[in-house]
């Protein structure tokens, strides 16, 4: 790849992460519930995600679920619930000042972070379109494919994982001095919960 067609590669690409969604939200929640640190493992489920759905826009597969409107909408209500019912959950949660609980809520397995982050923005089809009218721009059919989509994968991959945790995870620390009390920790799950199921209903509503 051209150094001036990756220098716009690289531009689209921290544009793109810095375009809030379902991903920083589930960043900034992490970091809140599980330290800023810990939230890397959420960023790196949401990368897993995009390897698919950059995969599945290479294979070709992204063709048929773009011009196929089950499919798109059976994945786009998926990811629409997946969202909602984030959002309930941590809407309805109950503040909890216990320091044992807290610290089992901030120890929560790096599995089940990094396999919510993967849910987060593979249940989204809108990826796959948007890939699927992004990656063209800066793939040349006349050269070799398979580096130019690593090349491509990685710059994009690599620039999500610094925005989201050194933007997004760093900007919830701000948040940190409302977890002490119970109206604070109220108010921030609230705050949360009302984004994801926003998130939610954009995407089930939004065509």
């Amino acid at each position: 790849m051209q150094p001036s067609l990756w220098l716009a590669l690289a531009g689209a690409g921290v544009l793109i992460s810095f375009t809030p969604g379902a991903g920083a939200i589930n960043t900034m929640s992490n970091s809140l519930n599980s330290g800023f640190r810990r939230s890397l493992w959420g960023i790196l489920g949401q990368q897993a995600a995009l390897v698919v759905h950059i995969l599945v826009v290479a294979l070709g597969v992204g063709v048929l679920v773009a011009s196929s409107p089950v499919a798109f909408s059976v994945i786009r209500y998926a990811g629409a619930a997946y969202l909602v019912l984030l959002g309930i959950k941590q809407f309805l949660h109950k503040p909890d000042l216990d320091q044992e609980k807290a610290a089992a809520l901030r120890n929560e397995a790096a599995l089940s972070m990094f396999r919510r982050g993967v849910w987060v923005n593979l249940l989204n089809p809108k990826a796959v379109v948007f890939f699927l009218a992004f990656m063209p721009q800066f793939i040349r059919p006349e050269q070799p494919l398979l580096p130019q989509y690593l090349v491509l994968a990685a710059t994009v991959i690599g620039i999500d994982i610094l925005v989201m945790w050194f933007f997004f995870a760093a900007a919830a620390r701000s948040f940190q001095r409302f977890t002490h009390d119970a109206r604070g920790q109220k108010i921030l799950n609230r705050m949360f919960g009302v984004l994801f199921v926003t998130m939610g209903a954009l995407l089930a509503l939004i065509h």
